[in-house]
């Protein structure tokens, strides 16, 4: 019975998540792996609290920032999954890797 790996990946820096999934979409194409996505999906905002000291109530305004989502699906290829899944990327992209059998 074939995979079906799916990667997940998270990063605050745009260009460097597009960058990182455009390399393995064209990987992927080079080696004939059925890949589906990437899959963009909507930004997720985030507020960080910034305190001034540790007395309560006396804080900066919050840092708000944007977490961009990307979803990769690889059918089948589970060395290409793993090769994938394994490599290393920059500091700023999280990777999230879940297998499940079709």
């Amino acid at each position: 019975m074939p995979f079906v790996t799916k990667l997940t990946f998270e990063s605050g820096d745009r260009e460097v998540l597009d960058r990182v999934v455009t390399d393995i979409k064209e990987r992927a194409e080079r080696k004939g792996v059925e890949l589906k996505g990437p899959h963009p999906q909507p930004a997720t905002e985030v507020a960080a609290p910034q305190q001034k000291r540790l007395a309560p109530g006396d804080s900066y305004e919050p840092w708000h920032y944007s977490v961009y989502t990307r979803e990769i699906e690889i059918h089948a290829y589970e060395a290409f999954a793993r090769d994938v899944a394994g490599d290393e990327y920059p500091a700023s992209v999280h990777v999230e890797a879940s297998v499940k059998r079709t």
